[in-house]
């Protein structure tokens, strides 16, 4: 009896021992950002990262506000609040400053898929384009001088569509000469917009308010009231615009798998202070940054999601993906962009 005792003494130890060290799947963590304020993020994937990271160093450590990927993630390119925009050609290993747009608070930047013709916002200023991947640029007086809080570009970046902040939506199906006011959609407080390859299928979202698609590159609008009033910051599409995610500061991630017309909350990766989401050109890869905490990612469709804890917590306030959604390029508001590689 002593013995059996005995045994099963040393086996509860081993079984104690070999269930501790390990990541948790459902683990908390707690994110306090630069004014103070805290928010949990719950996840359900393994912590351990499936990318690879690595902080660009070469383009310094500046104001970075939004990045752009061509399809292959070769050429990227990203603007700096209150500087200039800065390119690269080699996914990411060496940048060159674009002076020739100028020094300018740069808010938003959008690219073609080949990276030749992108498209960037200036808050309280113009539209400005390139058709030479960044080397000359020109302003687009036509649109007016306004608030722009965002851009977005079809994969020949022949069809853009900007938004407002407190305003109307725009769309061009010139390369950005030319511009039309989307009054129908009503004046808002528009705060990101996603588009389709072919530029036809729109999502934009409200601070404040609603998430509204358009089917028809921009010419209709409609409320999609099914993802309530909300505090929505970012949104993504597949090329085919039948996929989209979106973020709420402060809240979830949200995901539609019907053009938006219904919304379901990805409650597993928990709420956060999300700033950025992209999607892979067939939905199935998600990455969504946190500001004031770390960068997710999910290769199942937001069915379960992976910390990227070597990227380390920060302010990320822009992410870029490849089409196939492997390489990714992200950026810090006051510190690097960093390239993510799947491994």
């Amino acid at each position: 009896m002593k013995r059996l005792f005995f045994l099963l003494f040393i086996f509860l130890i081993i079984t104690l021992n070999g269930c501790g060290g390990g990541p948790i799947a459902g683990s908390t963590t707690t994110t306090t950002t630069s004014d103070g304020s805290s928010s949990t993020t719950t996840t359900t994937a393994a912590s351990s990262d499936n990318y690879t990271w690595t902080a660009e160093t070469t383009a310094s450590s500046r104001n970075w506000h939004s990045i752009a990927s061509s399809s292959d993630g070769t050429t990227l390119v990203a603007a700096v609040y209150g500087g200039y925009i800065y390119t690269s050609s080699n996914s990411g290993s060496s940048w060159t400053v674009r002076s020739g747009g100028g020094s300018r608070n740069w808010y938003a930047i959008a690219s073609s898929s080949d990276g030749t013709k992108l498209a960037a916002t200036v808050y309280g200023g113009y539209i400005y384009t390139s058709t030479d991947s960044g080397s000359t640029w020109t302003s687009q007086t036509g649109a007016g001088s306004r608030n722009w809080y965002a851009i977005a570009s079809s994969s020949d970046g022949t069809a853009l569509a900007a938004v407002v902040y407190g305003g109307y939506i725009y769309t061009s199906t010139d390369s950005g000469s030319t511009w039309t006011s989307q009054t129908s959609a009503s004046s808002r407080n528009w705060y990101a917009i996603a588009s389709s390859s072919d530029g036809t299928a729109l999502a934009a979202v409200v601070y404040g308010g609603y998430i509204y698609t358009s089917t028809d590159s921009g010419s209709k609008w409609t409320a999609q009231t099914s993802g309530g009033i909300d505090y929505w910051n970012s949104i993504a599409s597949s090329s085919d615009g039948t996929v989209l995610a979106a973020t709420v500061y402060g809240g979830y991630i949200y995901i539609s798998t019907d053009s938006g017309s219904t919304w379901t909350a990805q409650t597993s990766v928990g709420t956060g202070n999300w700033h950025s989401i992209v999607l892979s050109s067939d939905g199935t890869v998600l990455a969504a940054a946190v500001y004031g905490g770390y960068i997710y990612i999910s290769t199942d469709s937001g069915s379960t999601w992976t910390t990227q804890t070597s990227a380390g917590s920060r302010d990320w306030y822009s992410i870029a993906s490849s089409s196939d959604g492997k390489k990714l390029a992200a950026t810090v508001y006051g510190g690097y962009i960093y390239i993510g590689s799947s491994n």
